[in-house]
């Protein structure tokens, strides 16, 4: 007998549990700098070397990081259901944990390009220097979707949605935009869970949601006993 199709989009909560925090930890501050600084194409033009060394630090924490309870929880679904992974976050740990589904829609910590094109994509481990070019001669900047630009991936996200038989958010409220409404794309009257550590009412309430209001380790424990009901 087939899987059932398992839908997880997941957000910063899940990652934050291992250490890794965003800007919306803190009043728009995301370690400290202001997202207008490091994380737009404006940021960009203006101090290249400032974005450049943003992300190198966050690349660097990432390496140091490791796979919580949650993404392992996430992978071992894998045995039961088909899993498919739609993951805001920009670090590898769900495939670390052992996903094998993954995809990324706001991109990678560990790819790079050019600023002149949107491919080729390159594997970056060490951090990225001014000067370091591609190809074409533009300079490579990370391969991460910053705020004021387009999510590339957000039609094959919504196209795996709308196969879901199972969708499940974990470590996100279902309020940044347009990830946030990838749920509308999975079918009606499928089961559909939102773990979250705080859940907005209007969440839990409109969309004929189970909610389970936890950090996402815990969280992902009580969802997977609450799967078992679907196998």
């Amino acid at each position: 007998m087939a899987k059932k199709k398992l839908v997880v989009l997941t957000g910063a909560g899940i990652s934050a549990e291992s250490g890794l925090r965003t800007f919306r930890d803190s009043d728009g501050l995301w370690e400290g700098y202001n997202i207008e600084d490091v994380a737009t194409p404006r940021a960009w033009k203006r101090n290249p070397q400032l974005v450049l060394e943003f992300y190198n630090v966050r690349r660097r924490d990432v390496t140091k990081a490791q796979p919580n309870a949650a993404h392992i929880g996430l992978a071992e679904l894998e045995k039961d259901f088909d899993v498919h992974i739609i993951t805001q976050n920009i670090d590898d740990l769900h495939e670390r944990a052992g996903s094998t589904n993954v995809l990324h829609l706001h991109g990678e910590i560990f790819k790079m390009r050019s600023e002149k094109r949107m491919s080729p994509v390159h594997e970056i481990r060490e951090d990225i220097l001014m000067g370091q070019t591609d190809t074409d001669g533009g300079q490579f900047r990370p391969h991460i979707v910053w705020f004021e630009e387009p999510v590339p991936m957000i039609e094959i996200a919504a196209e795996v949605a709308s196969m879901a038989e199972i969708f499940v958010v974990v470590g996100t409220s279902l309020v940044v935009y347009p990830a946030a409404g990838l749920v509308n794309y999975a079918p009606h009257g499928i089961p559909k869970f939102i773990v979250d550590k705080k859940i907005p009412y209007t969440s839990s309430s409109t969309q004929n949601i189970t909610a389970i209001e936890l950090p996402a380790t815990e969280g992902v424990r009580q969802l997977q006993e609450k799967l078992k009901a679907f196998l």
